[in-house]
């Protein structure tokens, strides 16, 4: 299993990658209706879901193209913790049920994408 650790940069990159295109799905869905408008409709702007809408679509931006990939990270991070406590916490203890699986999830993925950096396929990660 040695040997799989060569694959590291490419796995935590495609991580990367793959959260933040889900990521920014979010922020689309907020913002711009698509790919459907939100069940509870379009966010009033400066509305706290409409920030959350803006730092999704730059900040998954961002990580997605890997450019000050560790403070958008971090950044997103902390929104999707506030997010779960904001939005699920208060429904209940556990998240299979409270609805904030995903929250949970991205906050955790983001955290690791700060402090391990990210990977392979990242713009700030390019020699030249």
């Amino acid at each position: 299993m040695q040997s799989l650790s060569r694959y590291a940069p490419y796995t935590l990159g495609l991580l990367r990658i793959f959260t933040a295109l889900t990521f920014i799905s979010h922020g689309t869905q907020k913002l711009l209706g698509f790919p459907a408008p939100p069940s509870w409709g379009m966010p009033a702007a400066m509305s706290l879901p409409w920030i959350a809408g803006v730092l999704e679509i730059v900040g998954g931006t961002l990580v997605l193209v890997g450019f000050l990939t560790r403070p958008a990270a971090f950044v997103l991070s902390g929104l999707m913790a506030v997010a779960y406590w904001m939005a699920h916490g208060s429904k209940g203890f556990y998240p299979l049920l409270n609805g904030g699986e995903a929250a949970m999830l991205f906050s955790f993925i983001f955290l690791y994408i700060a402090t391990a950096g990210p990977g392979a396929f990242a713009i700030e990660s390019r020699k030249g």
